[in-house]
């Protein structure tokens, strides 16, 4: 195992693409010190922000200290365990593809970016634009899971494509926005514009009832037996689902009517 404990805080971002499990592996602990990570507008090696011990021969990376600042951890990500005891900086675990991240604290914004596969687990908050599209890009994520236990910022989902994205707390406005397809959970209150624009996916919330779009059509209610799949694999991984969400009757809707309409959102009634 490869330990890498942070050595100071800084208030200037540090891109840390190197930390990623298969990227370090077979590399001795000196070696990695001296990889060269962007640190404001300059190179710098990363020894001088962590202290170094192990290595990462078996693919497992545990990072200690406040690295609320380090950006890139996990991108790109194919295989090995990665465990954040602590915050982390922005775009942890954006295109991964495999392989699994646990964060015992918050994430900031873009967390698993455009991913592809693989597991992102944050036992804390997260910021904007959990598994969404990149500016100019054209679909988020696009398989893989994502839970958030706590909270999340807006835009959750991005033009998702594919995969599964649960949220434990609050979310912010514009959620599954422009949704090609994949799953979204949403566990307690929904900001504004709930789906705007999606055109296939299933949104399914479970909190307060969220104000919807007019161009949402309501169709029917149902007790989808998908949904408790869903739950008993959200339990296996310590999520909690409380027993009247499995039990729940939903109220379907149809939408968004202003693109191919083809999505649906279920409001859990209890």
């Amino acid at each position: 195992m490869l330990r890498l404990t942070s050595i100071g805080n800084t208030t200037i971002p540090v891109e840390a693409e190197w930390i990623v499990p298969d990227l370090l592996a077979g590399k001795t602990a000196r070696e990695i010190a001296g990889l060269p990570v962007q640190y404001g507008n300059a190179p710098a090696p990363l020894g001088e922000f962590f202290r170094v011990e192990g290595d990462a021969g078996d693919q497992e990376i545990v990072l200690a200290g406040d690295c609320s600042r380090v950006k890139l951890v996990g991108a790109g990500m194919k295989s090995g365990k990665m465990i954040v005891e602590g915050n982390i900086g922005m775009h942890v675990g954006a295109e991964m593809q495999g392989g699994s991240i646990e964060i015992q604290g918050h994430a900031a914004d873009w967390a698993g970016a455009e991913m592809r596969g693989g597991a992102l687990r944050i036992r804390g908050n997260a910021g904007d634009l959990v598994g969404a599209c990149y500016r100019g890009g054209r679909v988020g994520m696009r398989g893989g899971a994502i839970i958030v236990d706590g909270n999340a910022g807006n835009e959750v989902g991005h033009s998702l494509r594919r995969g599964f994205i649960s949220i434990g707390g609050r979310v912010g406005d514009f959620a599954g926005v422009s949704m090609i397809a994949g799953t979204i959970f949403t566990f307690g209150e929904t900001g504004k514009r709930l789906g705007a624009g999606m055109k296939r996916g299933t949104i399914a919330t479970f909190g307060a009832a969220p104000e919807l779009l007019p161009t949402f059509r309501f169709a029917c209610r149902l007790e989808p037996l998908f949904l408790r799949m869903y739950f008993l694999w959200l339990r296996d991984a310590g999520f909690p689902v409380a027993d009247e969400h499995a039990r729940g009757i939903c109220s379907r809707y149809c939408g968004d009517l202003v693109a191919l309409g083809k999505g649906e959102i279920l409001v859990t009634t209890g």
